[in-house]
């Protein structure tokens, strides 16, 4: 299966950037996890349909990646920058997805695709809140268990026995890994590595 290749380091990676900058930045990077995350599932022989049950699944794929990203921002940031940063993080991903989503569902005009995943986030995140991560382990049992939980309700029948399993084995520990990667690359003050110069013949 490709590799998601993912760009997590600023051009001049020397200047300072703000949180919402970085949110910016991590809200692209969420909203690309999410959807290889999706294909993954959908590869793995999970029954998804366009419309509606694919924004759905994409829904919950960016709440519980939001959720860890706002974790790694508590282990990385100040208590004022994470403040910043998450609240700009999840806007700019309801920005992403309310893009995506009123292009592709015939839904009645004016349908509040942001303010929707918003209220989602804040209900479901609360939950997420309950669970254990670190930066170094990534998420526990319970953290992925959920995620399981709340795509299982969204699959056919067939798929519901398989979905818990699928998320904790490949799904979630494959997302977390890429975020804090990318967490990683966007704080990172080293230098940013030049292209290999070509060689000349004389």
């Amino acid at each position: 299966m490709a590799t998601l290749r993912i760009k997590s380091t600023w051009f001049k990676p020397g200047a300072d950037k703000t949180p919402e900058q970085n949110a910016s930045a991590m809200a692209f990077i969420a909203w690309r996890v999410a959807v290889k995350a999706l294909q993954n599932l959908r590869a793995a022989g999970f029954s998804i349909d366009a419309g509606p049950p694919y924004f759905g699944v994409v829904r919950e794929l960016l709440v519980f990646l939001l959720a860890a990203t706002d974790r790694l921002a508590y282990a990385r940031l100040g208590v004022e920058a994470r403040a910043a940063f998450t609240p700009a993080l999840v806007r700019r991903v309801a920005e992403i997805l309310a893009e995506n989503e009123s292009e592709l569902i015939d839904a009645p005009t004016g349908q509040d695709f942001a303010g929707l995943f918003i209220e989602q986030f804040n209900r479901v995140g609360a939950q997420y809140g309950e669970f254990d991560w670190s930066e170094s382990e990534g998420p526990d049992f319970a953290f992925m268990r959920y995620l399981g939980s709340r795509l299982e309700a969204l699959l056919p029948a067939e798929d519901r026995r398989w979905i818990v399993e699928q998320v904790m084995a490949a799904e979630a520990p494959a997302a977390a890994e890429m975020l804090a990667r990318a967490m990683q690359g966007l704080w990172s003050t080293e230098p940013r590595r030049t292209r290999r110069a070509a060689l000349s013949g004389d």
